[in-house]
């Protein structure tokens, strides 16, 4: 393999947003992404708090979404979203754009509703993911986004939530690595769940992924470059908390 275990550990998000999970599905969560030591932890925002305690002394960032998962919140609610996230300790922010406003091609107002949050969690020194949710658009929504996006400065551009009716394709990593700017990073969402996938979108220029199937493909890629098995029992709580 011709990438690190932390080239590729380092591109995964580790995905915590399934309504569903209870508190000690979340805890575990937490423990199994701070042991396999990924990118991120995206965790529902009322958890958020914790997870940045549970997280802190290590190199996995504490995130959490914004207008999530339909993005169709008035931007006061996103901002007010925005500011409670930076006071529980979020570090990266996975925002959904109003997909309604993207298809009614209101642009003025997609840009200011994107803006309004860029704009204070740029100012607390964190990075935001700008997610296009593509399985509902045609490809000029997509370019456009990557557009506005690079004008206003986005961290990443971001596919899909993983709740809509599809996730990322080669197709739209392409456009949207062609498309945004180079200082724009690009994220997949739903769609990769192994390591050969994992490896391919990064060759594509894809810096970061959303992923639920985190153990599974850093277990593959673990085996595949030799390394020993991860107990997460053994290494996920190494400052005691």
């Amino acid at each position: 393999m011709a990438h690190s275990y932390e080239d590729l550990a380092k591109m995964i998000d580790h995905s915590l947003l399934h309504p569903t999970m209870t508190d000690q599905t979340l805890e575990e969560g937490i423990a199994l992404a701070r042991a396999y030591d990924v990118a991120s932890v995206c965790i529902m925002p009322y958890y958020l708090k914790r997870c940045a305690e549970l997280l802190d002394g290590s190199t996995v960032q504490a995130s959490t979404t914004i207008g999530f998962p339909h993005g169709g919140h008035t931007t006061a609610i996103k901002v007010a979203e925005t500011e409670q996230a930076i006071k529980d300790g979020c570090q990266e922010f996975d925002m959904v754009v109003n997909i309604s406003k993207v298809l009614s091609e209101d642009w003025d107002y997609v840009t200011a509703d994107i803006k309004a949050v860029i704009e204070p969690v740029h100012a607390a020194g964190q990075k935001v993911k700008v997610i296009f949710e593509n399985c509902y658009l045609e490809d000029r929504h997509k370019i456009k986004l990557c557009e506005i996006c690079s004008d206003l400065n986005a961290d990443w551009v971001k596919t899909s939530t993983g709740y809509g009716t599809g996730g990322a394709t080669i197709e739209d990593l392409t456009l949207m690595r062609k498309h945004a700017a180079e200082h724009v990073q690009v994220k997949a969402a739903g769609g990769v769940r192994d390591a050969e996938t994992l490896v391919k979108v990064r060759e594509l220029g894809i810096s970061r992924v959303g992923a639920s199937r985190t153990k599974s493909m850093m277990d593959e890629v673990r085996k595949n470059l030799g390394l020993p098995e991860i107990n997460v029992g053994d290494t996920a709580n190494p400052s005691g908390y």
